[in-house]
């Protein structure tokens, strides 16, 4: 809670007034990678590393940001919410839109100040988590009464049309509704979801990060999408009822796609193949059976490595670097790909050794230094309360 406390005394140095403290946590995935946007299911998790937003009215027309991490400051009124050049308000700007083309009664201005331990560019979406700590924080102030879903989609949405990024509802959805010791079964198609035990001390979630980030990440999440959609396309003409690819079958892709196109069947191959595995791991999980559900993390990455093609050399070689240790279950790239974090199960009393091992393995081919988080899993947005 020292963060908490460290933002509660800024914002009182800045604004002159007591705040409201809100903490939205990141997330991770262990499986169910490019199936959001496909209808399909994911499996994500909150962790430990947060956002903290101070919040408090201001009784003007002003809307005062302030990011204690950046030691930047930005400000206008209630009706003048627009991009930025700065990026990092449009967050909490989006939000406050989106709330306004809703209705919601924003009815006067606003002081936020901000912090947090996310680390940034790790694929742990600090952005979903500003977000929601803002949509969560001003329903809070101004008693809008939203449900966890619609502080998710509201955020969402802020993503989409403000900042600009064409985000599936993942992120916030995990941020919101994260519960501690379990993982989300979410269904892309209708928002459904079921949590799914991870209940062990056994185990440690250990991510490593590659420190790069190459350029096709934002093209090629684009060309899969539209591969996806053409596989679809495809099908349908035979078989109407399949609207997405939760509904295809291997058997549909062989007959119906394949033929036309090698590159689109392998893009659909791999997420038709990667929902099904989720559902098998999901059973895995509630037998406690680790290893199997270990197993299922390296087949996913093998997927999106040669049939996805989303993969990039350093993350298969932090794959690789693990694949027969034996302290080590399982490992995959986790995220849009091309960089980013390698999310890892790895048996507890081992995981600073394993870790510290990669990541020296790591830099005598590389020659980057990379850091490494122990994710611990946690519960979704609240209030915080300092005593």
């Amino acid at each position: 809670m020292i963060k908490a406390a460290n933002l509660k005394r800024s914002f009182i140095e800045n604004f002159s007034q007591e705040p409201l403290i809100v903490r939205s946590p990141g997330r991770i995935n262990l499986i169910g990678e490019h199936t959001d946007y496909n209808e399909g299911l994911v499996l994500p998790a909150a962790i430990n590393k947060n956002v903290y937003l101070a919040i408090a009215k201001n009784g003007t027309d002003k809307v005062r940001l302030y990011a204690i991490d950046l030691s930047d400051s930005f400000e206008t009124t209630l009706d003048a919410i627009k991009k930025t050049d700065k990026l990092w308000p449009d967050y909490i700007l989006g939000v406050i839109e989106q709330l306004q083309l809703n209705n919601y009664a924003i009815t006067e201005g606003i002081d936020i100040a901000f912090t947090g331990d996310i680390p940034q560019g790790a694929g742990l979406s600090s952005s979903a988590a500003l977000e929601c700590a803002t949509a969560f924080a001003l329903s809070t102030v101004f008693n809008l009464n939203l449900a966890q879903l619609d502080i998710a989609l509201l955020s969402q949405a802020a993503e989409n049309q403000f900042v600009g990024v064409n985000c599936g509802l993942m992120d916030q959805f995990a941020s919101v509704f994260g519960k501690e010791q379990h993982l989300i079964k979410l269904d892309c198609a209708d928002y459904s979801y079921e949590y799914i035990p991870f209940n062990t001390t056994d185990i440690k979630i250990l991510l490593l990060d590659t420190q790069v980030k190459h350029s096709l990440a934002s093209s090629a999440y684009n060309e899969r999408r539209e591969q996806c959609e053409k596989g679809v396309e495809l099908i349908a003409k035979h078989e109407p009822s399949v609207t997405s690819l939760r509904h295809a079958s291997e058997e549909m892709l062989l007959k119906y796609v394949k033929p036309i196109d090698e590159i689109v069947y392998k893009r659909c191959s791999y997420v038709v193949s990667e929902i099904s595995r989720l559902q098998l791991a999901c059973e895995d999980l509630k037998k406690d059976d680790f290893t199997a559900f270990g197993k299922r993390m390296f087949e996913t990455h093998e997927g999106l490595e040669k049939q996805y093609e989303v993969s990039c050399k350093e993350l298969d070689l932090l794959v690789q670097l693990v694949k027969n240790n034996p302290y080590v279950l399982g490992a995959r790239m986790m995220g849009g790909g091309f960089g980013g974090c390698t999310v890892n199960l790895v048996k507890a009393d081992r995981a600073e050794q394993v870790a510290e091992e990669v990541a020296a393995a790591y830099k005598e081919q590389t020659g980057i230094n990379i850091p490494y988080y122990i994710a611990e899993i946690n519960s979704g947005t609240t209030v915080v309360h300092l005593t």
